[in-house]
């Protein structure tokens, strides 16, 4: 296995890093501010939990999809599929604070009222800005993690600190692709001898994801704006309107995309999968023929396990998700809009390799 020091030469230096946390809170050596990984010493180990379980280190993605997914479920375009479907929240409190339908909050709380987790490692922040990740015991712990935001921070160094205490042993995590593939590095204990408690990883919850945002790069802009302070919301709506799209007081600014494409983080150049296929079920935003003004306070959910499908039946028995029918185009949109980022990430990586 590589050095440790590979995650300098390999990821680090060459702008991959993803900004995960995957190689944190474990040891001393590695920790996180504004959103950059810090290396403050040289480590000569020739096997490390911090490589091997950080996206961005070279991996055989389709042994681990097959160690974990049955092989009829697997797509060469989104990875695990058992189903997609359109839903949203009933409770009008969570969709009042979540970005779209509250889809992801109100599946995280049932998981934990139901048992599936006994905690969940969650991203918080104030309006988009200032994130955190926390661990949440509670259902009004998640529900203060409502809400995106694109920044991102290093959400899985809590959750290498709730495996190593041993407390919690169905931990459910929520996170963007890149933080999905590290916890089935994790799941897939690459190091037995020392498997950071992989067990105790309960269930998956996946975002789709674009791109993430340069953290001071976002602030700047969102000050430019706004207040940040007063910024509640933030969102890109449909490629059409070119745009992210701020909430201050009520309001909704519009902030011309080409202001923020400069400030994409280079490692999200380098992302092959848009819709978190290592997940037990991944929620987006919304896409049908009714329009943005509809589908903004709507989720598309994709399952992908069978855990995954128990909740989601679950959530429908129990009303806690409203559902109505997926578009006949919904999922070859999804899938060629997962082909699309594949190749250009492909093609960010083949360039990078050439130089």
């Amino acid at each position: 296995m590589l050095s440790t020091f590979a995650l300098d030469t390999q990821v680090i230096k060459p702008g991959l890093c993803t900004g995960c946390g995957a190689c944190q809170g474990m040891c001393p050596y590695w920790d996180s501010y504004e959103g950059r990984t810090i290396c403050f010493f040289d480590c000569e180990r020739t096997e490390g939990r911090c490589q091997a379980f950080c996206p961005r280190m070279p991996a055989d993605l389709d042994a681990l999809k097959n160690k974990f997914f049955p092989a009829e479920t697997l797509t060469p375009e989104i990875g695990p599929f058992r189903g997609l479907y359109l839903t949203r929240a009933t409770d009008a409190a969570i969709r009042g604070n979540a970005q779209h339908g509250g889809t992801m909050t109100a599946l995280v709380e049932l998981a934990l009222k139901e048992g599936f987790i006994d905690s969940a490692v969650l991203t918080q922040s104030k309006g988009g800005l200032d994130a955190k990740g926390v661990l949440a015991t509670t259902a009004e712990e998640i529900r203060a993690c409502s809400g995106s935001t694109f920044q991102i921070p290093p959400t899985l160094a809590v959750l290498n600190q709730a495996l190593k205490e041993n407390k919690y042993h169905k931990i459910g995590v929520v996170g963007t692709p890149c933080k999905t593939l590290a916890v089935y590095k994790m799941k897939s204990k690459p190091l037995p001898e020392n498997d950071n408690n992989a067990d105790n990883i309960g269930m998956v919850f996946g975002l789709f994801c674009g791109w993430g945002l340069e953290w001071n790069d976002i602030h700047n802009l969102t000050a430019k704006y706004a207040d940040p302070e007063k910024v509640s919301h933030m969102d890109i709506p449909p490629s059409k309107y070119h745009s992210l799209v701020l909430r201050e007081d009520g309001k909704d600014i519009s902030v011309d995309l080409d202001e923020v494409n400069p400030i994409v983080r280079q490692a999200c150049h380098a992302c092959t999968d848009m819709t978190a296929e290592f997940s037990d079920l991944s929620v987006g935003g919304a896409r049908s023929a009714d329009g943005w003004d509809v589908d903004k306070g709507w989720n598309q959910v994709i399952v992908r396990t069978e855990k995954g499908e128990q909740l989601l039946n679950l959530a429908r028995e129990k009303g806690i998700l409203e559902f109505k029918d997926v578009p006949e185009t919904g999922l070859q949109k999804i899938k060629n809009a997962s082909l699309g980022k594949k190749r250009n990430g492909e093609a960010y990586m083949h360039e990078l390799n050439s130089k």
